[in-house]
């Protein structure tokens, strides 16, 4: 480990800033709190960190004032646009040298790629670190983590990481953000496929909660199935993740170019095209602030099922 990095990680010692306590990033900030980490978290409303709080973190009075206080800071935002202007534009010119980055918001792989260099040239570190496994995930440390940059940074990171969940170091810079594009690929599939079997099920007169239980054990039992098929039948459509960042998500994989080390390409998705389609359709539909679960009220609407 280069002696630019802070000292092993301790409870005691290691100073921990973390941006973003929305759904997700509060319930994973809370179990840094839970096993004993000192956090210093910023909230452009500071009512929203009340919880936090009241559980022992320090509010911090700007963005840059905790990015130069912490050895670590996390950051769990909205868009690719958001993750630039706060990482790039913030912390990074306001960082000590030896200070490590892990952006756990969805984003660009490329931007990712720019933070890296950025964060380098500053000798301090990054981290791309995509999540998931939605609210109940982040709650219960089971999410799934994607993680791109260096090796050792990440394997230093591990008894953080540990917490929230499971990592998996995927390579260099960018592709913990290439893992999640395809991570999201095939659970909107999931989801789409989900909703179009429960509406047929509910058309075909079949018992829903019977549907489900008796499926679940065969080929088309999946873990979105166990996260999402109760909250679809019980029109439980609170989010885990919002519907208007699967489109984003999806986006980055039907509408990017690849750009990887000496090649650009196209890959070709139909299906994530169409999820992306009816994703897009929850936000034209207003629901854009639902859990992707409610995808199932687009293919209500298409079929004339009306639950309201």
């Amino acid at each position: 480990m280069s002696s630019r990095y802070p000292a092993p990680i301790t409870l005691t010692r290691t100073r921990i800033g973390w941006i973003g306590i929305g759904v997700m990033g509060g319930a994973m900030a809370s179990r840094l709190i839970a096993a004993g980490y000192s956090l210093s978290v910023y909230a452009r409303t500071p009512s929203k960190a009340t919880s936090l709080l009241s559980l022992g973190a320090t509010l911090a009075h700007s963005a840059a004032d905790l990015a130069a206080s912490c050895d670590i800071i996390f950051t769990m935002i909205g868009h690719p646009s958001d993750v630039q202007t706060l990482i790039l534009d913030t912390l990074i010119p306001a960082i000590t040298p030896g200070t490590v980055i892990v952006d756990h918001t969805s984003s660009h792989p490329a931007l990712a790629r720019r933070i890296h260099l950025s964060a380098l040239e500053s000798r301090c570190h990054s981290v791309d670190a995509p999540v998931s496994g939605g609210d109940v995930g982040a709650r219960s440390g089971k999410l799934a983590i994607f993680a791109g940059g260096d090796a050792d940074v990440v394997q230093w990171l591990k008894p953080l990481f540990d917490v929230l969940g499971q990592a998996t170091y995927m390579g260099s810079a960018g592709k913990g953000q290439s893992c999640k594009i395809a991570n999201q690929i095939t659970v909107g599939g999931n989801l789409v496929g989900l909703s179009e079997g429960l509406v047929f099920a509910e058309k075909a007169g079949l018992d829903k909660v019977k549907f489900l239980a008796a499926v679940s054990g065969g080929a088309a039992g999946s873990a979105a199935m166990e996260l999402f098929g109760k909250r679809m039948i019980d029109r439980d459509f609170r989010p885990g993740g919002f519907a208007e960042y699967m489109v984003k998500d999806l986006g980055m994989g039907v509408d990017v170019v690849l750009e990887e080390e000496e090649a650009a390409a196209v890959v070709v998705l139909p299906g994530a095209a169409l999820s992306k389609q009816l994703f897009s359709g929850m936000v034209a539909n207003g629901d854009g602030k639902y859990g992707t679960q409610g995808v199932i009220t687009v293919i209500e609407r298409i079929n004339g099922v009306n639950h309201d």
